[in-house]
Protein backbone atom coordinates (compact mmCIF):
# COMPACT_ATOMS: atom_id res chain seq x y z
CA UNK A 1 0.00 0.00 0.00
CA UNK A 2 1.51 3.84 -1.01
CA UNK A 3 2.73 5.16 1.81
CA UNK A 4 1.50 9.48 2.05
CA UNK A 5 3.60 9.97 4.83
CA UNK A 6 7.06 8.36 6.06
CA UNK A 7 8.61 9.41 9.17
CA UNK A 8 12.44 8.18 9.45
CA UNK A 9 14.12 8.18 12.93
CA UNK A 10 13.05 10.97 13.96
CA UNK A 11 14.77 13.00 17.19
CA UNK A 12 14.07 15.81 18.63
CA UNK A 13 14.79 18.17 21.74
CA UNK A 14 14.27 21.33 23.04
CA UNK A 15 17.19 22.75 24.96
CA UNK A 16 18.48 19.76 26.55
CA UNK A 17 15.36 17.92 26.68
CA UNK A 18 14.59 15.26 24.34
CA UNK A 19 11.14 14.86 23.09
CA UNK A 20 12.08 11.57 21.55
CA UNK A 21 14.66 9.60 19.53
CA UNK A 22 14.73 7.27 16.38
CA UNK A 23 10.56 8.28 15.95
CA UNK A 24 9.15 6.13 13.33
CA UNK A 25 6.10 5.83 10.95
CA UNK A 26 4.11 5.66 8.52
CA UNK A 27 0.65 6.27 7.00
CA UNK A 28 -0.70 4.59 4.25
CA UNK A 29 -3.43 6.45 1.15
CA UNK A 30 -6.86 6.77 2.20
CA UNK A 31 -6.32 6.13 5.83
CA UNK A 32 -7.87 8.80 8.58
CA UNK A 33 -4.64 8.69 11.32
CA UNK A 34 -5.05 9.89 14.77
CA UNK A 35 -1.80 10.41 17.06
CA UNK A 36 -2.37 10.17 20.16
CA UNK A 37 0.03 10.72 23.72
CA UNK A 38 -0.46 13.05 26.69
CA UNK A 39 0.16 16.65 26.95
CA UNK A 40 4.00 16.45 25.86
CA UNK A 41 4.68 13.79 24.66
CA UNK A 42 4.82 15.32 20.88
CA UNK A 43 1.87 15.92 19.14
CA UNK A 44 2.70 18.98 18.40
CA UNK A 45 6.26 18.79 17.41
CA UNK A 46 5.26 15.92 15.23
CA UNK A 47 3.16 18.60 13.55
CA UNK A 48 5.66 21.23 12.92
CA UNK A 49 7.97 19.00 11.25
CA UNK A 50 5.03 17.38 9.33
CA UNK A 51 4.21 21.22 7.74
CA UNK A 52 7.91 21.68 7.37
CA UNK A 53 7.80 24.39 10.00
CA UNK A 54 10.25 22.37 12.47
CA UNK A 55 13.29 21.23 11.43
CA UNK A 56 14.24 17.92 13.60
CA UNK A 57 17.40 17.55 15.40
CA UNK A 58 18.25 14.18 12.95
CA UNK A 59 15.80 12.00 11.04
CA UNK A 60 13.88 13.20 8.02
CA UNK A 61 10.01 12.66 7.01
CA UNK A 62 8.69 12.43 3.62
CA UNK A 63 5.18 13.53 2.15
CA UNK A 64 4.14 12.33 -1.30
CA UNK A 65 7.84 10.89 -1.45
CA UNK A 66 9.31 14.45 -1.25
CA UNK A 67 11.20 15.82 1.83
CA UNK A 68 9.10 18.24 3.86
CA UNK A 69 11.93 20.73 4.31
CA UNK A 70 12.84 20.75 0.37
CA UNK A 71 9.08 20.35 -1.19
CA UNK A 72 8.12 21.75 -4.22
CA UNK A 73 5.30 24.57 -4.14
CA UNK A 74 2.78 22.49 -6.25
CA UNK A 75 3.26 19.23 -4.40
CA UNK A 76 2.88 21.35 -0.97
CA UNK A 77 -0.57 22.51 -2.55
CA UNK A 78 -1.80 19.30 -1.98
CA UNK A 79 -1.50 19.40 1.62
CA UNK A 80 -4.36 20.97 3.30
CA UNK A 81 -2.70 22.10 7.14
CA UNK A 82 -4.75 23.01 10.74
CA UNK A 83 -2.51 24.33 13.32
CA UNK A 84 -3.49 26.41 16.54
CA UNK A 85 -4.80 30.01 15.55
CA UNK A 86 -7.13 28.84 12.84
CA UNK A 87 -8.32 31.72 10.47
CA UNK A 88 -6.01 34.74 9.51
CA UNK A 89 -7.24 38.01 8.22
CA UNK A 90 -9.92 38.01 10.46
CA UNK A 91 -11.65 41.00 9.69
CA UNK A 92 -12.83 39.83 6.65
CA UNK A 93 -16.24 37.45 6.61
CA UNK A 94 -17.11 34.44 5.24
CA UNK A 95 -17.76 35.00 1.92
CA UNK A 96 -14.52 37.61 1.27
CA UNK A 97 -12.31 34.49 3.07
CA UNK A 98 -13.55 32.21 0.70
CA UNK A 99 -13.15 34.52 -2.75
CA UNK A 100 -9.70 35.72 -1.14
CA UNK A 101 -8.23 32.19 -0.81
CA UNK A 102 -9.89 30.56 -4.04
CA UNK A 103 -7.35 32.94 -6.20
CA UNK A 104 -4.43 30.18 -4.48
CA UNK A 105 -5.86 26.88 -5.42
CA UNK A 106 -6.37 25.66 -8.90
CA UNK A 107 -8.57 22.81 -7.68
CA UNK A 108 -10.83 25.37 -5.25
CA UNK A 109 -14.32 23.69 -4.61
CA UNK A 110 -16.47 26.23 -3.35
CA UNK A 111 -19.28 23.80 -3.05
CA UNK A 112 -17.14 21.78 0.05
CA UNK A 113 -16.76 25.20 1.87
CA UNK A 114 -19.95 26.58 1.49
CA UNK A 115 -22.09 23.13 2.30
CA UNK A 116 -20.03 22.87 5.96
CA UNK A 117 -20.92 26.46 6.48
CA UNK A 118 -24.63 25.91 6.11
CA UNK A 119 -24.45 22.47 8.44
CA UNK A 120 -22.70 24.56 10.96
CA UNK A 121 -25.42 27.45 10.66
CA UNK A 122 -22.88 29.82 9.79
CA UNK A 123 -24.21 32.88 8.10
CA UNK A 124 -22.50 34.12 4.95
CA UNK A 125 -21.88 37.75 5.84
CA UNK A 126 -20.91 37.07 9.55
CA UNK A 127 -17.49 38.50 10.16
CA UNK A 128 -14.67 35.98 11.32
CA UNK A 129 -13.68 38.69 14.10
CA UNK A 130 -16.87 37.87 16.20
CA UNK A 131 -16.92 34.46 16.09
CA UNK A 132 -16.21 31.80 18.62
CA UNK A 133 -12.73 29.90 18.94
CA UNK A 134 -14.84 26.94 17.72
CA UNK A 135 -16.64 28.66 15.01
CA UNK A 136 -13.26 29.99 13.47
CA UNK A 137 -11.40 26.64 13.86
CA UNK A 138 -14.33 25.27 11.57
CA UNK A 139 -14.03 28.36 9.44
CA UNK A 140 -10.82 27.24 8.85
CA UNK A 141 -11.26 23.82 8.10
CA UNK A 142 -14.37 24.51 5.26
CA UNK A 143 -11.38 26.62 3.79
CA UNK A 144 -8.96 23.39 3.94
CA UNK A 145 -11.70 21.30 2.57
CA UNK A 146 -12.02 23.61 -0.81
CA UNK A 147 -8.17 23.38 -1.42
CA UNK A 148 -9.33 19.48 -2.06
CA UNK A 149 -5.97 18.52 -0.63
CA UNK A 150 -4.93 14.91 -0.94
CA UNK A 151 -3.37 15.15 2.43
CA UNK A 152 -5.56 16.59 5.41
CA UNK A 153 -2.85 17.25 8.42
CA UNK A 154 -4.93 18.67 11.53
CA UNK A 155 -3.96 20.14 14.80
CA UNK A 156 -6.62 19.72 17.41
CA UNK A 157 -9.42 20.23 14.84
CA UNK A 158 -12.55 20.62 17.29
CA UNK A 159 -10.73 22.91 19.61
CA UNK A 160 -13.43 25.34 21.11
CA UNK A 161 -16.86 23.31 19.71
CA UNK A 162 -19.69 22.25 21.83
CA UNK A 163 -20.61 18.56 21.52
CA UNK A 164 -23.03 18.58 18.99
CA UNK A 165 -21.18 20.68 16.64
CA UNK A 166 -18.14 18.56 17.61
CA UNK A 167 -20.46 15.18 16.50
CA UNK A 168 -21.51 16.72 13.49
CA UNK A 169 -17.79 17.90 12.12
CA UNK A 170 -16.56 14.31 12.46
CA UNK A 171 -19.00 12.79 10.89
CA UNK A 172 -18.59 15.12 7.64
CA UNK A 173 -15.11 14.66 8.07
CA UNK A 174 -15.18 11.28 7.95
CA UNK A 175 -17.53 10.89 4.97
CA UNK A 176 -15.70 13.35 3.21
CA UNK A 177 -12.76 11.78 3.41
CA UNK A 178 -13.76 8.20 2.67
CA UNK A 179 -15.60 9.49 -0.58
CA UNK A 180 -12.39 11.18 -2.08
CA UNK A 181 -10.28 8.97 -0.72
CA UNK A 182 -8.40 11.40 1.04
CA UNK A 183 -5.50 11.11 3.74
CA UNK A 184 -5.69 12.55 7.43
CA UNK A 185 -3.18 12.72 10.32
CA UNK A 186 -5.28 14.58 13.15
CA UNK A 187 -4.56 15.09 16.93
CA UNK A 188 -7.25 15.40 18.99
CA UNK A 189 -7.51 15.97 23.26
CA UNK A 190 -10.95 14.70 22.31
CA UNK A 191 -10.56 11.29 22.39
CA UNK A 192 -14.34 10.71 22.18
CA UNK A 193 -14.26 12.09 18.83
CA UNK A 194 -11.23 10.53 17.19
CA UNK A 195 -13.20 7.24 17.96
CA UNK A 196 -15.62 7.84 15.99
CA UNK A 197 -13.35 9.43 12.85
CA UNK A 198 -10.27 7.33 13.02
CA UNK A 199 -9.04 3.96 11.17
CA UNK A 200 -6.05 3.72 12.52
CA UNK A 201 -3.93 5.18 15.62
CA UNK A 202 -0.99 5.72 17.00
CA UNK A 203 -0.41 6.18 21.25
CA UNK A 204 2.72 7.92 22.15
CA UNK A 205 4.50 8.10 25.32
CA UNK A 206 7.08 10.24 26.46
CA UNK A 207 9.59 9.45 23.65
CA UNK A 208 8.12 6.63 21.63
CA UNK A 209 5.57 5.08 20.21
CA UNK A 210 3.88 2.57 22.19
CA UNK A 211 1.50 1.08 19.43
CA UNK A 212 0.54 1.51 16.13
CA UNK A 213 -2.52 -0.09 15.08
CA UNK A 214 -6.46 -0.14 13.08
CA UNK A 215 -8.60 1.15 15.84
CA UNK A 216 -10.69 -2.17 15.56
CA UNK A 217 -7.75 -4.05 16.15
CA UNK A 218 -6.62 -2.47 19.14
CA UNK A 219 -10.38 -2.48 20.81
CA UNK A 220 -10.44 -5.95 20.12
CA UNK A 221 -7.21 -7.00 21.50
CA UNK A 222 -6.33 -4.93 24.23
CA UNK A 223 -8.34 -5.75 27.28
CA UNK A 224 -8.65 -4.65 30.62
CA UNK A 225 -8.81 -7.91 33.36
CA UNK A 226 -10.29 -6.30 37.01
CA UNK A 227 -10.07 -8.53 40.45
CA UNK A 228 -9.78 -8.48 44.15
CA UNK A 229 -6.70 -9.32 46.18
CA UNK A 230 -5.31 -9.94 49.66
CA UNK A 231 -3.33 -6.63 51.38
CA UNK A 232 0.00 -6.81 50.39
CA UNK A 233 -0.40 -8.21 46.91
CA UNK A 234 2.23 -7.81 44.31
CA UNK A 235 2.18 -8.56 40.79
CA UNK A 236 5.24 -10.97 40.04
CA UNK A 237 4.87 -11.57 36.65
CA UNK A 238 4.01 -8.48 34.68
CA UNK A 239 5.33 -10.06 31.22
CA UNK A 240 2.79 -7.85 28.46
CA UNK A 241 1.04 -6.87 31.50
CA UNK A 242 0.18 -2.74 31.32
CA UNK A 243 -0.07 -0.37 34.52
CA UNK A 244 -1.41 -2.50 37.05
CA UNK A 245 -2.87 -1.06 40.31
CA UNK A 246 -4.20 -1.67 43.55
CA UNK A 247 -7.07 0.32 45.64
CA UNK A 248 -8.81 -0.69 48.68
CA UNK A 249 -8.15 -4.52 47.23
CA UNK A 250 -9.29 -3.81 43.68
CA UNK A 251 -7.35 -4.98 41.30
CA UNK A 252 -6.87 -4.18 37.71
CA UNK A 253 -4.33 -4.51 34.81
CA UNK A 254 -4.37 -4.30 31.18
CA UNK A 255 -3.31 -6.91 28.51
CA UNK A 256 -3.03 -7.62 25.01
CA UNK A 257 -2.40 -10.93 25.65
CA UNK A 258 -5.14 -14.13 24.83
CA UNK A 259 -7.84 -13.39 27.56
CA UNK A 260 -7.40 -17.00 28.98
CA UNK A 261 -3.92 -16.94 29.09
CA UNK A 262 -4.05 -13.34 31.27
CA UNK A 263 -6.70 -15.04 33.64
CA UNK A 264 -5.13 -17.91 33.77
CA UNK A 265 -1.75 -16.23 35.15
CA UNK A 266 -3.55 -14.30 37.40
CA UNK A 267 -5.57 -16.99 39.37
CA UNK A 268 -2.40 -18.48 39.82
CA UNK A 269 -0.73 -15.30 41.52
CA UNK A 270 -3.95 -15.44 43.64
CA UNK A 271 -6.38 -12.51 41.98
CA UNK A 272 -9.81 -13.61 42.80
CA UNK A 273 -12.94 -13.14 41.08
CA UNK A 274 -11.29 -11.99 38.03
CA UNK A 275 -12.82 -10.90 34.69
CA UNK A 276 -12.09 -8.85 31.80
CA UNK A 277 -13.78 -5.68 30.53
CA UNK A 278 -13.89 -4.54 26.97
CA UNK A 279 -12.40 -1.39 26.60
CA UNK A 280 -13.31 1.90 24.30
CA UNK A 281 -10.42 3.91 23.16
CA UNK A 282 -10.16 6.30 25.99
CA UNK A 283 -10.20 3.26 28.22
CA UNK A 284 -7.39 2.12 25.64
CA UNK A 285 -5.30 4.40 25.77
CA UNK A 286 -5.37 4.76 29.37
CA UNK A 287 -4.56 2.15 29.69
CA UNK A 288 -1.48 1.93 27.72
CA UNK A 289 -0.21 5.01 28.83
CA UNK A 290 -1.31 5.53 32.73
CA UNK A 291 -3.79 7.28 34.72
CA UNK A 292 -1.46 10.15 35.64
Amino acid sequence: MENIIECRNLTHYYGKRKIYEDLSFSVPKGRILGLLGKNGTGKTTTINILSGYLQPHSGECLIFGENITKMHPETRREIGLLIEGHVQYQFMNIEQIEKFYSAFYPKWKREAYYELMRRLQVAPGQSISRMSCGQRSQVALGLILAQDPELLVLDDFSLGLDPGYRRLFVDYLSEYAHSENKTIFLTSHIIQDMERLIDECIIMDYGRILTQQPVNDLLNNFRRYEGRVADGFSLSDKTDMYNPSIYKGEFEVYSFLPEKDVLANLDSQGVRECYSVNLGLEDAFIGLTGKY
